[in-house]
């Protein structure tokens, strides 16, 4: 008996069809997982099923009847959430007034919050999601924010949870903390349908997988007894390979220097940054790894001009740059991939052509007599798009607002390498992108350090193993390891990671 059905959905959007004549089955008590490139239609199915997106043809049905699901309120009726790849919580509230927003408690007209913020606590005690029910949104972390989403729909008693992403912006240890609350609702009774592009998770925790490409049904497989391999090709349409080529170099110049750099909290005052000193060599990929918080975020804002730092020396090829503004810091040959795509890297309401040009529309290459050259801007676009493989339904003109968050990352990657900067600064560049994805980016990252220097942030420890040519540990805002990927082990990172070990030079300089 299928707990949810959703038969031949189709869904189409301008230019193209997102969803072609698909069909999903789900289980009662079991983990369905949905794997497929970016842009393959999976978290529009998904919207479908969540009541935010209407299909042009298909049906949906729960426990063998048809259902009619027009929003949100009618799937939160039918015992369905779920949480968004890109959450949807309201910044300037607490995470116990973002749990209960439309599902609030009243009496007399008034907000009772006693009972309410007594069974958050419980169900965050319960499931192992700790939170600050007070914090404001916008002072806790991304993978905070996730546990608020989770705890959302545990709070309305949903039957039938769909996870986005989940894991996306979560820490190798919150990742294990989720594969375990997903096992443990599951056995309360609980279905989940969860979308991921990484084939290591859908082996620890899916009983099934459901792979989508182009908009289209490739295929339902039992997990069990289908290797990685055969998904990723499944999902892709070819091979791909999983070990990536990185040949031998020899190091140039000094791309970055930055010494005693201190970055101090806006609203605690502590260092966040701690008197940071290293250096990135041209034709070298840095990696800065370390838990989510330690300072990394800070770091990269004082690096690229986003926030100010308290105090040190940033020198780029050379020239010092601590004053230098934004636009000044790009001119002088930096490009950033930043953590947040939607907040840093694009402008969502513009087109895809506009933001390809954000750091160049002043350049006499699209400008003149301070009038844009729109033919130059979308021959531009035209370029970059068959380049990166950017897949977007209208081409330039196709608003970014629009396009999924693969493809998104890829138009940001696409700016900032057709600008061939000397130093790239990469956070989490492939986050939530799938195995092509993410084979394609590594490589051009790869290409990158062939002409300048690479620092790439990051949290995947895979990644941080390899693809990087040095790894820098961060522990509570200092460096605390400068170590050789080919020399360290996972096990010796972690511990640098969590603190419990610190690099000998560190120790002896201390």
């Amino acid at each position: 008996m299928y707990i949810i059905e959703m038969l031949n959905i189709t869904k189409e959007f301008p230019g193209i069809i997102a969803n072609d004549d698909i069909t999903l089955q789900l289980k009662k008590g079991e983990i369905h997982a949905l794997l497929g490139e970016n842009g393959a239609g999976k978290s529009t199915l998904m919207s479908v099923l969540f009541g935010l997106y209407t299909p042009e043809k298909g049906e949906i049905l729960k426990n063998g009847e048809k259902i009619k699901i027009t929003g949100p309120n009618d799937a939160t009726r039918y015992g369905i959430g779920m949480v968004h790849q890109h959450f949807k919580l309201v910044h300037n509230f607490t995470v116990l007034e973002n749990i209960l927003l439309g599902v609030e408690t009243t009496k007399f007209g008034l907000l009772s919050m006693v009972e309410a913020r007594a069974r958050v606590v419980e169900l965050s005690k319960k499931y192992g999601l700790s939170v600050d029910p007070d914090a404001l949104i916008s002072n806790i972390t991304v993978g905070m924010q996730q546990r608020v989403e989770i705890l959302k729909m545990l709070y309305r008693e949903n039957e039938i949870l769909i996870f986005d992403e989940p894991t996306a912006v979560l820490t190798p240890q919150e990742i294990d903390e989720l594969m375990k609350i997903m096992k443990d609702l599951i056995a309360e009774g609980k279905s989940i349908l969860f979308i991921t592009h990484k084939l290591d998770e859908i082996k620890r925790v899916a009983d099934r997988c459901t792979v989508l490409r182009k908009g289209k049904l490739v295929g339902t497989v039992d997990v069990k007894t289908t290797d990685a391999e055969k998904m990723s090709e499944m999902m892709v349409g070819r091979k791909v390979n999983l070990v990536l080529d990185k040949p031998e170099v020899k190091l140039g110049g000094v791309a970055l220097e930055v010494t005693n750099l201190t970055v101090k909290d806006k609203i605690t005052g502590k260092n966040v940054v701690n008197n940071v000193s290293f250096k990135v060599y041209e034709r070298e990929i840095v990696c800065i790894a370390g838990i989510d918080g330690n300072g990394q975020s800070e770091l990269v804002y004082a690096l690229t001009g986003l926030s100010p730092s308290t105090n040190g020396v940033i020198v780029m090829n050379g020239v010092n740059i601590s004053d230098l503004s934004i636009r000044k810091r790009c001119l002088a040959g930096m490009g950033h991939i930043p953590e947040d795509r939607h907040k840093h890297g694009l402008v969502l309401d513009y087109n895809l052509a506009y933001n390809l040009i954000l750091q160049s529309y002043f350049s006499p290459q699209f400008q003149k007599y301070d009038f844009l050259r729109f033919n130059e801007i979308y021959k531009n676009s035209d370029l970059l798009i068959d380049r990166y493989d950017i897949r977007s339904g209208q081409g330039g003109r196709t608003p970014a607002r629009s396009m999924s968050g693969g493809n998104q990352q890829k138009t940001i990657l696409a700016r900032e390498l057709s600008r061939e900067p000397k130093l790239l600064v990469a956070v989490q560049p492939t986050r939530g992108l799938d195995v092509g994805a993410i084979e394609y980016i590594h490589s051009q990252l790869i290409i990158e350090r062939a002409y300048g220097g690479v620092l790439l942030v990051s949290l995947e420890l895979d990644e941080v193993m390899n693809v990087s040519d040095r790894i820098l540990v961060m522990y509570e805002g200092e460096i605390v390891a400068d170590v050789d990927p080919k020399k360290v082990t996972y096990t010796e990172l972690g511990l640098y990671m969590s603190g419990a070990k610190r690099d000998k030079l560190k120790e002896e300089s201390a």
